[in-house]
Order: C-alpha cells, then structure tokens, then sequence
C-alpha cells in the first residue's frame, strides 16, 4: 500500500511539474489548446458546385427560350408606366397596352423612314470602302515572303564571301526557294447567306419578344398577384413576396429610363459632333451610335470603327478618320463612365468591378442579349439580398460599401 501511495504521489508530482515548466515557457496545457481545424461540410459544397454548373448548363441550353422571355419582361417593366397612366385615365388595359406598343413601334417605323435616304447612301458606299480599305492594308501589309527571300538572298552572298575569303572554292548558286502561304478564303455567298440567318433569327425572336410583352401588360398585376399568392398563406410571406417585387419594379424601371435618357444623350452628342466635322450621314451614324450605346463596351467600340471607315472614304485620310472615331470613343466614354455610372450607383448602388465581371459572364453565356440583360439581372439579384436574410452576403459582394 505504501508503494503505491508513494508512486502515485510521484506521478501527481511529475504532472504538476511539467505543467509548471510548460506555463513558464509562456505555453498553454495541451488539453486548453483550441481546435484550429474548421469543420466543412464537403458534401454541402460539391453539391452546391454541382447545381450552379447544371444550372449554367440548362441556360445555355435554353437560350433560346430564356432570352425572349427576359427580354419580354424587361421591355414589359419599360413600357408599365405609360399603360398604367392610361390606365388611370379610364382607358381599358388592353386598348392602353395596344396603343403604347403601335406608338412604340410607329415611333421607331418612323425614325428608320426619316433616315431612310442616308441609310441608303451608306450601303451604296461599301463597295468604295471595301475597296479602299484593301488598297490601304494592302499599302502597309508587309510580305512575309518577299522579306524572306530577301534574308536568303543575303545569306547566300554572305556564305559566298566568306568561303572566298578562306581561300576554299565557292559556294555554289543556290536559286531562292519560294514559300507558298496558303491563305484562307473568304466565300462572300458564304457570309451572305449566315448574315441572312441570323437577321431572320433575329426578327424572330424580336417578334416573340414583342408580344410576350403585350401579353404581360395586358395582365396588368395579375401576374404579380399570382407570385404573390404561390409564397403561402401567411400575410408575412405575402407582404415580403410583394415587397421585393415593387422593389424590383421600380428599380428595374429607374434603371431602364437611366438607359434610355444617355442613349439618347449619346445621339444628339454624336449627331452635333458630326455635323461640325463635316461627316456625311451624321443622322444616320448618330442613330446607329445609340442604338450600339445600349451594348456596354462593345457597341460604342463597333460604333468608332464604322464611323472611322466612313470618314476614311469620304476625306481619304486616315488622320480625319481618326479623329471622327477618337470623337466617337470619347463621347461614348463620358456618357456611359460618369453620367450612366454614377446614375445607375445611384439607383441601385452597385459595385462598377461586379458589373463588368457580369457583363462578361452573361457575354460569354449569350452574346449580345446577354450584355443586354447582364444589368438587370444584377440589380435583381442586388433586391433580393436586400429582403432575404440568406442572400446578405450576396449582397455585400454586389455593393459598394
């Protein structure tokens, strides 16, 4: 019994020491040692991963159904107010919705006719600027084939010298090999008939789009009611459903009359500008320019490089040409960096640096609709984190605070 007593009191003893030097040591007792491990849920994440790549599959997918239908929606939310206003003036909904789209469209009819002349013009002047365009390239093109014969040509005389200058016999004549370049063909039948196709894929689904957004501002709110309705019994879900969706309403509709007014502004600008430098079918060019102004980046780029090409045929100086283009660039640059971004910060406080990475994504996804639609779907998503205590982070990301 006293052997045991006595080793356990000299284990308690040892124990107790090495505490000691382990606190000297400015050490902490092991068991007291926090965990540094971070538990993560493996599963959670791989299928989350999984679902945003099938989802961004599926879209790719049905592009062909999904951008009509975004498209409908947004031109829906542009054109609410006007029908609400005749709404409100004791005109019939259907009666109201068909009137604001025939003025739409008789607005836009009637703008193409007006320019209908320059527009002509402009098409009649390809052949010219095809034509001087491939003279000037071909100008400054420098030939890979003539230079290399050139190099061993010279390599040849120096090799000649060299061996005579040795005293060895000469080198003997060495005719120059010639290098065929195959170069790729360019079928005009070829991209004519492609460039048919895809105008008439594009007018139909500019006729869908046209109206699926008839149809939606015929039903008014009903369509809204119904979302409303699917959220569930409770007043609460219902009062947040509708919430988010007159949120969503009115910035969507802020943003798009932020859109229309610098496009416009884009325009006149151009058109102003134009008519001072003496450029031919400034009214034409200034329309085209707002139209592309609507694609961020890439119109106001193909707007500079068409306008570019005019202005070299017309003044046959690439100086003027760049100057009309730099002009074009320039007035594109102010509208859409400081008025259309600080507008739309305004509106729906958005990070510039998230905007881009969208417009590139959805670009990379759909192409040109997809830039179309790479804004709205942003300040959507930004509504939503505002109201859904899952999505908050979602929307620090997308702010700028």
């Amino acid at each position: 019994m006293s052997f045991d007593a006595t080793a356990a009191a000299k284990r308690i003893a040892g124990a107790a020491s090495a505490a000691m030097r382990h606190r000297l040591a400015g050490g902490v007792a092991p068991a007291a040692l926090p965990s540094s491990r971070m538990a993560v849920d493996v599963r959670g994440a791989s299928l989350g991963i999984l679902a945003s790549l099938a989802t961004i599959a599926a879209l790719f997918w049905a592009q062909g159904f999904v951008i009509p239908l975004l498209l409908g929606v947004v031109v829906a939310y542009t054109l609410y107010p006007l029908v609400a206003w005749l709404v409100m003036a004791r005109i019939p909904r259907i009666a109201a919705a068909m009137i604001v789209m025939l003025s739409i469209l008789g607005t836009l009819a009637s703008g193409a006719y007006a320019l209908r002349g320059q527009m002509q013009s402009i098409i009649e002047s390809l052949p010219e600027a095809a034509a001087k365009v491939s003279g000037q390239i071909a100008r400054i093109r420098v030939n890979p084939v003539g230079n290399l014969q050139t190099v061993q040509g010279a390599a040849t005389v120096v090799e000649k010298a060299a061996k005579q200058a040795s005293g060895g016999p000469a080198a003997p004549h060495r005719t120059a090999t010639h290098v065929i370049v195959d170069e790729p063909t360019f079928r005009l039948d070829n991209f004519l008939w492609k460039s048919s196709l895809g105008s008439l894929g594009a007018l139909g689904q500019g006729a869908t789009v046209i109206v699926l957004a008839f149809f939606l501002l015929i039903g008014g709110d009903t369509f809204r009611r119904n979302v409303v309705r699917l959220t569930g019994p409770p007043f609460s879900k219902e009062k947040v459903a509708l919430l988010v969706l007159n949120d969503i309403n009115g910035t969507i509709q802020k943003y798009l009359f932020v859109l229309l007014t610098t496009n416009v502004l884009v325009a006149l600008l151009t058109w102003l500008a134009f008519r001072l430098l003496g450029l031919q079918n400034a009214g034409a060019w200034a329309a085209a320019a707002g139209v592309l102004h609507i694609v961020p980046y890439l119109g106001p780029a193909v707007t500079a490089a068409a306008v570019g090409v005019a202005a070299f045929v017309q003044f046959d100086s690439i100086a003027m040409a760049l100057l009309i283009a730099g002009v074009s660039l320039v007035i594109a640059g102010f509208i859409g960096t400081l008025v259309t971004t600080w507008m739309t910060g305004r509106i729906a406080k958005l990070n510039p640096a998230v905007v881009f990475i969208a417009l590139m994504f959805w670009g990379w996804m759909w192409g040109i609709p997809g830039m179309l639609l790479s804004v709205p779907i942003v300040v959507i998503a930004k509504v939503l984190s505002q109201h859904v205590k899952q999505l908050a982070p979602l929307g620090e990301l997308l702010g700028t605070s």
